[in-house]
């Protein structure tokens, strides 16, 4: 199984096609997003798309590595790409870019699929009963999570329950920022 990708690189591949289609991002959006490449991804391949792990918050998975490196847009649209520092010196530099016609397709599929909806769906969308999501997020309060990481394991069994909600107003409302859980 292989590490996966920097997932500032993954996030700064969706914030490009979503702009190539003229469709503009907030870090809520983007995380739902890249959630759901993950996810497909993972069942797909048997292997993550992204590095590191994804947290059950307040309005659904988070990768906490793109969140720190975009929650400065707020609730705007995301007009800036992630950047890493160089570890010795301190300075910013670029990301490099992912090239594999696999993962722009997939990203492609995924804002095809989802990318319209409005944040407050796709936060319904990521807390459907059942989903990776709602599984750790019930284990918690069972007592029994160990934080509220969402494992790769957890996503692949899971994946399959994710349902988008139907009727006039998404469940959740649209939110404004998301916050881990106190």
């Amino acid at each position: 199984m292989s590490a996966g990708y920097d997932p500032r690189a993954v996030a700064n591949l969706m914030l490009d096609e979503a702009g190539r289609i003229d469709l503009g991002l907030g870090h809520i959006q983007l995380q739902k997003l890249l959630y759901f490449s993950h996810g497909i991804h993972l069942i797909q391949t048997k292997s993550p798309l992204v590095s590191g792990y994804f947290e059950a918050w307040q309005y659904g998975p988070v990768h906490p590595t793109v969140y720190r490196s975009f929650k400065q847009a707020g609730r705007e649209a995301i007009q800036f790409r992630a950047t890493g520092q160089d570890p010795l010196t301190g300075e910013r530099r670029p990301i490099e870019d992912v090239k594999d016609s696999r993962i722009v397709d997939l990203i492609r599929r995924v804002l095809a699929s989802y990318g319209s909806l409005p944040t407050g769906r796709l936060v319904d969308l990521s807390h459907a009963k059942d989903s990776p999501w709602w599984y750790v997020v019930e284990q918690g309060r069972a007592g029994v999570a160990f934080g509220m990481r969402i494992s790769d394991s957890v996503i692949a069994d899971r994946f399959r329950h994710h349902k988008v909600s139907v009727g006039p107003e998404p469940l959740s409302g649209e939110p404004l920022d998301d916050t881990p859980f106190a």
